[in-house]
C-alpha cells in the first residue's frame, strides 16, 4: 500500500489442501521505486479457507511505513539496506 492507503500490488501463495502446517517456499517480487520505499507498507495476511466462500483470517503483519512492530520495522530497514539481496526472517503473526 502506498502512503495514501491505496493498494499498489497483490500476490497469493499456492493453495495447500489438507495440511495442518503447510510450508510455503515462495518468493514474491514487488516493483517499488527506490524513492517510494520509505512511503509504502507491505501487509502480509494469512487465511484459512474453510469452504468455497468463507475465509478465516489467522493473522497478519505489516512491514514498512506502518510496520506492526519493532522487529518488522527492523526487517524492512535491513531489506532496504540490502540493495536487492534477499533478507529472510521469521515473524509472529498478530491476531485479527
Amino acid at each position: 500500500m502506498n502512503s495514501m492507503g491505496h493498494e499498489m500490488s497483490k500476490c497469493k501463495t499456492s493453495v495447500c489442501r489438507g495440511q495442518p502446517n503447510p510450508t510455503y517456499k515462495e518468493t514474491f517480487v514487488f516493483q517499488v521505486a527506490l524513492f517510494q520505499l520509505s512511503d509504502v507498507t507491505l501487509i502480509l495476511s494469512v487465511y484459512n479457507k474453510r469452504s468455497m466462500k468463507r475465509k478465516e483470517l489467522i493473522g497478519w503483519i505489516s512491514l514498512g511505513l506502518n510496520s506492526s512492530g519493532e522487529d518488522e520495522l527492523s526487517h524492512w530497514t535491513h531489506m532496504k539496506e540490502a540493495k536487492g539481496r534477499q533478507v529472510c526472517r521469521w515473524h509472529s503473526l498478530l491476531e485479527s
